[in-house]
């Protein structure tokens, strides 16, 4: 059960993860990078800078890094490709792992179609549940407290994941009705904002950022799920 969840994990999220990147470096990271434009134009605040939870399913590798000015963050060209890449071969992998786990613990049996099904739920829970509070968020947008959307972001996978477990796999129709509740607990809580809004970026260019990143992370967890589920029949 172990080596059948490690190998499946590990190459569906190192396969599913370059072909996120692939995505990301010819249609999102050219967007980025017309946003710093602006943003190196505007000099916001930093605290001010969107941070991890306000990213899709991807490290911000590609992202100025939450800090002071001279925080580092890697140079375009070849050194901003080869971390993009690395950032998304890891989180495809630690989410290869959840996701081959997930496929244990229900005790069924899973193949490709099943697996997709399956990567559609991560991606619900994991980018879609979370964006309807947070969009994902370019450099130079103003956003909340940092710690104040991460604290949300976990809440809401945790609460999400939860609830679609309980609709999903729950026979009695009170714990299909306590699925619903924490489906939607989150967003009635509601996610954290500014005090107030203001950015030099377009809002065509935040507009298709947005976009761009829940598409690929549709993409990503589609492949994930589809390719996790013909190694773990494969395997088994």
């Amino acid at each position: 059960m172990l080596r059948r969840v490690l190998v499946t994990g590990l190459t569906a999220g190192l396969l599913a993860g370059l072909f996120a990147a692939a995505i990301q470096i010819s249609w999102i990271t050219p967007i980025i990078q017309q946003a710093e434009i602006y943003e190196n134009a505007e000099a916001p605040d930093p605290a001010s800078r969107p941070g991890p939870s306000g990213a899709s399913f991807v490290l911000p590798a590609t992202q100025r890094l939450e800090g002071d000015e001279g925080a580092w963050a890697p140079e375009d060209g070849i050194e901003r490709t080869l971390f993009t890449v690395l950032a998304n071969v890891l989180t495809g992998v630690g989410f290869g792992f959840i996701l081959v786990a997930a496929f244990t613990l229900s005790g069924r049996q899973v193949d490709p179609g099943r697996g997709v099904l399956w990567g559609l739920a991560g991606f619900a829970v994991f980018t879609l549940a979370p964006a309807l509070g947070l969009p994902p968020e370019l450099p130079g947008m103003v956003a909340a407290d940092l710690g104040a959307r991460q604290t949300w972001w976990i809440g809401t996978v945790v609460s999400s994941a939860g609830g679609l477990a309980l609709i999903v796999f729950a026979r009695h129709r009170l714990l299909k009705g306590l699925g619903l509740v924490l489906l939607l607990a989150p967003h009635a809580v509601g996610a954290p904002h500014p005090g107030q809004f203001g950015t030099k970026v377009p809002g065509e260019l935040a507009a298709e950022f947005a976009v761009a990143s829940l598409f690929t992370a549709a993409l990503f967890w589609t492949a994930l799920g589809g390719i996790a589920g013909h190694f773990h029949r494969k395997i088994s």
